[in-house]
């Protein structure tokens, strides 16, 4: 128990072995470009091997051979003990686009006979010889399904029931007190068994995955046709069957294509998000002056809560002039105009250094008008939220 034990560990262990990996998007497992998942539509074959693991065997001696056996004071059970042997499956199915399949499955597994003990009374050494070979068909249904944040991996489960063929090869034991039992025959029985696996598409090939996969197979116990020798002489003491059963576990490493398969979506590449536009409030001023009447302090606290609001990096005040009077003084007139207005900000809570000023005299007037003329709109001050 403890060996195979050891043997389903070591399985579990290799079939984790592709999820693990695969659960780092990044470095060597970039090479295989992984699509996002996608479930199968339309006809699929597929193929996979992996090793085989075949749980002790019971050996129960029935009709003759028991007689025979009890004859000479040998119990009439025992067991087989197997080493870790070969698997491999080959199917063809069909997807139905829900994450729902069915399939038909041609399989084969072979492991060599290790030990055979029990028949208390025999003495037997524990050695033997020979091998297990089985081939069978099943009809499997499975089911695809999602995980949420996992795009590059589709986890499946499934069951299948069937038919296997089981070829018992050479099988022989001595004990050394002369007895001698030989088995080699070929017995067919109802199989069942039980799909855990993940596929891992090829996003280059459209359709194409790898799998991995967990597979338990049993059958209902077959028989074994079983002669007794005596091993000084020669002579036949007597034969019969034993009735065998036949557990396994196989870990599979595989690859599915599905025809006519639409390559997998590709996420739309991100849109930059296009900059807000910039918010633009005018503060007028009486003629030739530099002071913010109640309407100004109003529109400039619209614009401080503003700014406060959209987050804005940076604050243009731009002060601006009619065309009365000379360039040096109007210069001077709308610098004068846009300190006022950013000491108002200021006042209003937004800080001094996200706040630039300009003065631009009557150099951009918002009217265009002839030297001398007082025009209301041109003596202003520009805010342009950033």
């Amino acid at each position: 128990m403890t060996r195979f034990k050891t043997r389903l560990m070591l399985g579990a262990a290799v079939l984790a072995l592709p999820m693990a990996a695969s659960a780092q998007p990044t470095g060597m497992f970039d090479n295989f470009r992984l699509a996002p998942q996608q479930t199968v539509t339309g006809l699929y074959i597929g193929a996979g091997a992996g090793a085989n693991f075949l749980e002790n065997s019971t050996l129960n001696s029935n009709n003759s051979l028991a007689a025979n056996l009890a004859a000479r004071g040998v119990a009439g059970r025992g067991h087989a003990i197997f080493d870790a042997g070969f698997a491999g499956v080959v199917s063809i199915g069909y997807g139905f686009g829900s994450g729902f399949r069915i399939e038909a499955e041609g399989n084969f597994r072979q492991n060599d006979i290790d030990k055979v003990g029990g028949f208390r009374g025999a003495g037997f050494t524990n050695t033997a010889g020979g091998m297990q070979r089985s081939y069978g068909a099943m009809a499997n249904a499975l089911y695809d399904f999602r995980i949420p944040g996992v795009a590059w991996m589709l986890p499946y489960i499934g069951g299948g029931v069937g038919y296997v063929w089981r070829d018992m090869q050479g099988l022989s034991v001595s004990a050394p007190g002369g007895l001698s039992l030989r088995s080699s025959d070929i017995d067919g029985a109802f199989a069942y068994q039980a799909i855990g696996g993940a596929a891992f598409p090829i996003a280059s090939v459209p359709g194409l995955a790898v799998t991995t996969e967990y597979r338990y197979l049993g059958t209902q116990p077959t028989d074994v046709n079983t002669r007794a020798f005596n091993t000084a002489n020669g002579q036949n003491v007597g034969g019969g069957t034993l009735r065998s059963s036949n557990n396994n576990h196989s870990v599979l490493l595989g690859v599915r294509y599905a025809f006519g398969q639409a390559p997998a979506p590709v996420p739309p590449a991100p849109v930059a998000a296009a900059p807000a536009p910039a918010r633009t409030y005018l503060v007028f001023f009486d003629w030739d002056r530099a002071d913010l009447t109640d309407r100004a302090r109003q529109i400039i606290g619209d614009a401080a809560r503003n700014a406060r609001t959209v987050a804005s990096t940076r604050i243009e005040v731009s002060g601006h002039a009619d065309r009365t009077g000379t360039a040096v003084y109007n210069q001077r007139l709308s610098v004068r105009r846009g300190e006022a207005v950013a000491a108002e900000l200021v006042r209003q809570g937004i800080a001094r250094g996200d706040i630039t000023v300009q003065g631009f005299g009557f150099e951009r007037p918002l009217v265009a008008t002839a030297m001398g003329v007082r025009e209301p709109q041109n003596r202003r001050v520009e805010i342009v939220l950033r």
